[in-house]
């Protein structure tokens, strides 16, 4: 038998490997099958996100003289049908999983220790192991944490209204994606960022990224002393050269993931406490694989499916190893920002704004059709790098990566037929690039 812990997208695609492979595979999950994506992670922001876009469009039309008035959210009614979806998506995996022939038990946690791995208290022999117990929210140690109305990614089903006020610390992007979602529901909101606001990010999409946030208050380089109040948070104070202290009705910290890797002894762990593994997915013991975010990768479903793939086939004795080649990647505000770079990005680059499409037709007058943006290197003509924001970035992004990964180069997109109209640059100055090039003598 196999023992799968942990039924996140890592762990769930790995047993369904498995299982159709013809192994007995056993998957144990404490909570809900699906793990920080479904529950607390992208499906939670694709519910906020989309009623909040509603409410920006339904205003920038408002704006134009199109519409008579703005909605508001009902927001614990939102609440509410929300996690009745996620009970449908959950129970549609759950049957998926079972289908595939995996057993699974819910309700007991597993763990691993020196080697002998446990479901609840029970010891379980196993021919491989696969340690796939996802993160948890990256809690800062600051006082005031415990109040009430300080909330994470975790506990959010427990706000029952809109706060008036919300400071949210964080300056990656689940805090930017949050902080752009209540802003739009109606709150003031503070985002508090240790360092820079989305300090990682391509200057042409944190461009964009900071005009999107408009209204937001943003404070950079901030140390946080501490969240105040008697019983419930009432300010955030800050220190640093300008400190401040901060009213709010409520707190939301969304300052990252760590690894859940707390019930896992005996395999070699990181300073942060994430599994480490070869490209292969193995531990440091015989046996025990590991994947998805537990071993500190990055925190992304596409990621850790291919991680629980990879896993799973070298444990059917198929030798196979991660590729982190191009990894696309997106934020989501009032437009999907994406983008994927390659291990060496740089060469020559092409820019152009957002096309008017689907989506985008009405962000002509405020100049916020979004934008391509493309790296080639001149003398291989290969594509290193996407920049792009618009109503499907996030696709573009994926399948623009995938090509490159294949090898396709810029020269070969001549023969791409697009839809129209579509509100995507990138095809259009793939072929720019292509012409400009030959143009040049490259």
């Amino acid at each position: 038998m196999i023992v799968v812990l942990g039924g996140g997208p890592a762990g769930r695609t790995a047993a369904i490997r498995l299982a159709q492979a013809g192994k007995d595979v056993t998957l144990v999950e404490a909570g809900g099958i699906g793990g920080q994506c479904l529950h607390h992670g992208c499906m939670v922001v694709c519910a906020l996100n989309d009623v909040a876009r509603s409410i920006a469009q339904a205003r920038n039309l408002y704006t134009l003289g199109i519409l008579d008035q703005v909605p508001s959210v009902r927001f614990p009614h939102m609440l509410g049908e929300m996690r009745g979806i996620q009970e449908k998506i959950r129970s549609v995996l759950d049957a998926e999983t079972r289908a595939a022939g995996v057993e699974v038990q819910y309700g007991r946690e597993g763990r691993l220790e020196d080697g002998n791995v446990f479901i609840g208290d029970d010891p379980v022999e196993a021919e491989a192991v696969i340690l796939a117990t996802g993160s948890r929210p990256r809690i800062p140690d600051i006082p005031g944490t415990g109040l009430l109305n300080v909330y994470n990614p975790h506990n959010l089903s427990e706000m029952d209204n809109l706060p008036d006020r919300l400071v949210v610390i964080g300056g990656g992007v689940m805090a930017a994606e949050f902080a752009w979602i209540f802003h739009q529901f109606g709150c003031r909101v503070d985002l508090l960022c240790r360092s820079g606001f989305l300090k990682d990010l391509d200057p042409s999409l944190q461009t964009i990224a900071r005009k999107e946030m408009d209204g937001v208050n943003i404070h950079e380089g901030c140390s946080i002393s501490g969240i105040h109040g008697e019983k419930r948070a009432e300010s955030v104070s800050t220190g640093g050269s300008s400190p401040a202290e901060i009213p709010c009705d409520a707190v939301f910290i969304a300052a990252g993931l760590v690894p859940r890797s707390g019930m896992i002894r005996g395999v070699k762990m990181g300073r942060g406490g994430e599994i480490l593994v070869d490209r292969h997915m193995r531990t440091s013991m015989n046996g025990i694989y590991a994947c998805g975010d537990v071993t500190g990768s990055p925190c992304l479903t596409p990621v850790a499916r291919r991680e629980g793939i990879v896993a799973a086939e070298n444990i059917l004795g198929k030798e196979t190893e991660m590729d982190y080649r191009a990894i696309p990647r997106s934020i989501n505000l009032a437009s999907e920002l994406a983008y994927w770079e390659g291990d060496e990005p740089g060469g020559i680059i092409f820019s152009v704004p957002g096309p008017a499409g689907p989506g985008t037709f009405w962000s002509v007058p405020g100049g916020n059709t979004g934008l391509a943006r493309v790296a080639v290197d001149p003398d291989s003509r290969r594509l290193d790098a996407v920049y792009t924001a618009g109503p499907a970035a996030g696709i573009i992004a994926a399948y623009t990566a995938f090509l490159s990964r294949c090898g396709v180069h810029v020269d070969d997109i001549d023969n791409f037929l697009e839809v129209h109209p579509m509100s995507d640059g990138v095809y259009s100055l793939l072929r720019y690039a292509s012409l400009r090039l030959w143009n040049n003598g490259v």
